[in-house]
């Protein structure tokens, strides 16, 4: 008797139900997210917020999101410095609030990650971050174009955007010009029923160095009005934004001294030097090294350094180390004042120079 074995068929069949429950295992489906609700794109800055929403794919339950939005001066983490992290829910959706930009981002982070407060470029993978999206806003927005201005042998650029510097103020680009005698003219004036401010920064950064102001007559200044002449970097908010300040203003009190020099943040009292400034040309300037700034006003121009002082202060602490900062001028309306300036300020500064 001869035996037969059934052997072929039975290797294929073992062999196909291999390979069918391979191609029905489930694989790994890669950390994503998206955006659902986009808000317009708009100039930017800290007034309203809008709306955001998104879904995530393949997120650990302790995962987070972090979202940014863009100005033309960086990305800014969003809402809210103190309120970086968006939790996801547990249908992978997450929403928020976020202050308008041009563009939007969204960071699908890991929990020990921790973003920054501004940054000049979007952070990208790695290091804590497991997926990137980002966005445009919706609908058309046209930033005006950039003007600069020639002013004491450096160039300016003009500022035509809203900012929130003591509170939400408007810019106007004819609100600044240079006179035929090389002057800077700041004004601050009412147009078509709104307050417009001005305001320039300087195209580079300076660093170290003494920055010297000849200002002319400052001590009428209305007291809505703030006038200031200070070091920002609008992304090194781990320094305080490296500000050094030199504050014309009453901020709405015509009772209060009018000067005062500042290191931020202007909330540690030590960080604040008021003093009262007198009539006629005044040159403000501050000598800034590692470690120490020295602050002094005198009255006359900057090439009469023998002109009699008004104030000085040496400050040792809290000092920034320099960095991507620039020189700015800014001529605004303190929005705490009980009520706007009674006709229009104008500011002129007849020179700057710096010294490294």
């Amino acid at each position: 008797m001869t035996r037969r074995f059934h052997t072929a068929p039975a290797l294929a069949t073992s062999a196909f139900v291999c390979l069918l429950a391979i191609g029905c295992r489930s694989e790994p489906v890669p950390p994503s997210v998206e955006f659902t609700t986009i808000p317009k794109a708009d100039a930017g800055g800290p007034g309203g917020l809008a709306p955001v929403e998104g879904r995530v794919t393949g997120a650990r339950p302790t995962q987070r999101i972090v979202l940014f939005a863009r100005s033309d001066q960086g990305w800014w983490v969003q809402p809210f410095r103190s309120r970086p992290f968006t939790e996801i829910a547990a249908d992978s959706t997450w929403k928020s609030a976020i202050h308008l930009g041009q563009e939007y981002a969204a960071l699908l982070v890991d929990a020990d990650y921790r973003p920054p407060a501004t940054a000049e470029t979007l952070p990208e993978l790695g290091g804590g971050i497991v997926a990137v999206v980002r966005a445009p806003g919706t609908g058309k927005f046209v930033a005006p174009a950039p003007k600069t201005i020639s002013f004491s042998g450096y160039d300016w650029l003009v500022r035509q955007l809203p900012n929130d510097r003591h509170g939400m103020n408007d810019y106007d680009a004819r609100n600044v010009w240079v006179d035929s005698a090389g002057h800077l003219h700041l004004l601050l004036t009412e147009r078509d029923g709104r307050w417009t401010s001005a305001d320039v920064r300087l195209t580079r950064s300076l660093g170290y160095g003494t920055y010297s102001f000849d200002v002319r007559d400052t001590s009428q200044l209305d007291p809505s009005a703030a006038f200031s002449m200070y070091t920002f970097d609008p992304l090194g908010s781990d320094q305080n934004f490296r500000e050094l300040t030199v504050d014309v203003s009453h901020w709405g009190d015509p009772g209060t001294m009018n000067g005062q020099f500042v290191v931020q943040p202007e909330t540690v009292p030590a960080n604040v030097f008021r003093f009262a400034i007198p009539g006629g040309l005044i040159t403000f300037s501050f000598r800034w090294e590692p470690g120490r700034v020295s602050f002094k006003a005198h009255r006359g121009s900057e090439t009469s350094r023998g002109g009699p002082v008004v104030a000085e202060r040496l400050f040792s602490a809290r000092v920034p180390t320099a960095g991507a900062e620039r020189p700015q001028l800014t001529l605004l309306y303190d929005r705490s004042a009980a009520r706007p300036p009674s006709k229009a300020v104008e500011v002129v500064v007849e020179k700057f120079t710096f010294l490294p």
